[in-house]
């Protein structure tokens, strides 16, 4: 047989890919499905309780696109470390060898060919078929990594926190030079940064209880005039119009509920009353909500639909502490994953919600 030299170069480019792909540890299914005792429903718990797993912060793209895969963090090898895994078989693959991972930073890239995360001081974006690395960005001398880190839409550019003793700083990361600059600086804590869809603007909280939105230049910084109470989570809508958040009404006997803010009009309008619920997030048109109760006799995950502020129990999650639920939908909005330490320690449990959800596609 007579191979053209384009036919051999590109044999050898597709072997290096699959020999790529075979690199990192590779650990069997832990998958254990369970029917739950309040509602009945199946609920597959995806890693073992005899180590720590976590999912990245609930603003992070952490699910892909077709819903075969997820990236998380666990510490099952001794250190915490981004691990890959597959949906459809249970089989975790290894992807990195960091020194100090921020477990909540890992999002995958747009084209999801790489995902990002932080390691100390430094930004680095991973290649996820063969895990070939490259340090993006290092933190000056005197800084180290605050809470907080994400991607734009376009990944073109990344968000993070740096802190030092009395000083909390907002930067933006071009990704392709790794190019930095200061969008804020507080000496209260800031934290979550999150790009605006379809725009030039910075979402991230001040202190415990503030949300500030800034342009990518700098200007324009300025403090979102919501509702009184507490600030529980927010994130944008899938468009960018507007930022979904949690209300903690000052008097108790008040419900947590969910509220809407537009930054373009400065508008905030009331959207449901919840289960006392102490994290969330929207499905993929935002006309779902998945919520974690932070009721010590009712420790459910539930689902609001928005249209008729109506909840359905989903699930017990029954953790030590419901703020540590972080709760997310696949792309398509089939799909419920949450991590709990019902089990003992932190692990990701998920369970099919497409009988409940209408499909969406990813915007």
């Amino acid at each position: 047989m007579v191979f053209s030299r384009r036919g051999f170069l590109s044999s050898i480019a597709a072997a290096s890919v699959g020999f790529g792909a075979d690199k990192g540890p590779v650990f069997p299914s832990e998958v254990r499905r369970y029917s739950d005792s309040a509602t009945d429903f199946e609920v597959l718990r995806l890693t073992d309780p005899a180590h720590q797993s976590w999912l990245p912060a609930f603003y992070e793209r952490s699910v892909s696109r077709r819903g075969d895969f997820l990236i998380y963090a666990s510490d099952r090898s001794g250190t915490v470390q981004a691990y890959r895994l597959d949906l459809k078989n249970g089989q975790s693959r290894g992807l990195t060898e960091a020194a100090h991972l921020a477990a909540g930073s890992l999002t995958l890239t747009p084209d999801e060919h790489s995902f990002c995360y932080l390691d100390g001081g430094s930004l680095h974006l991973t290649n996820l078929s063969n895990q070939r690395a490259r340090e993006v960005y290092k933190m000056e001398s005197g800084f180290e990594a605050g809470q907080g880190f994400s991607l734009s839409e376009d990944g073109l550019y990344a968000a993070l926190v740096e802190q030092k003793a009395g000083a909390s700083r907002l930067r933006l990361i071009t990704m392709r030079t790794g190019e930095a600059t200061t969008l804020a600086e507080s000496s209260d804590p800031i934290s979550d940064p999150m790009p605006r869809p379809r725009r030039a603007g910075m979402l991230y909280r001040r202190g415990a209880g503030e949300l500030w939105l800034v342009n990518f230049d700098g200007t324009q910084n300025r403090k979102l005039r919501l509702a009184a109470g507490g600030l529980g989570p927010a994130l944008w809508s899938s468009e960018g119009r507007t930022v979904l958040y949690l209300n903690f009404p000052a008097d108790r006997k008040q419900l947590n509920n969910i509220r809407e803010f537009t930054p373009d009009t400065n508008e905030d309008g009331f959207v449901s009353n919840t289960t006392q619920f102490v994290t969330f997030n929207r499905n993929g048109d935002s006309s779902v909500f998945v919520g974690a109760s932070g009721s010590k006799a009712s420790p459910y995950m539930l689902l609001l639909v928005r249209s008729v502020k109506r909840e359905l129990t989903l699930c017990e999650h029954s953790a030590s502490d419901g703020r540590q639920v972080t709760a997310i939908f696949s792309p398509n909005s089939q799909r419920v994953f949450f991590q709990s330490d019902r089990d003992g320690k932190m692990a990701i449990y998920s369970l099919m919600v497409d009988r409940l959800v209408a499909e969406t596609e990813e915007r």
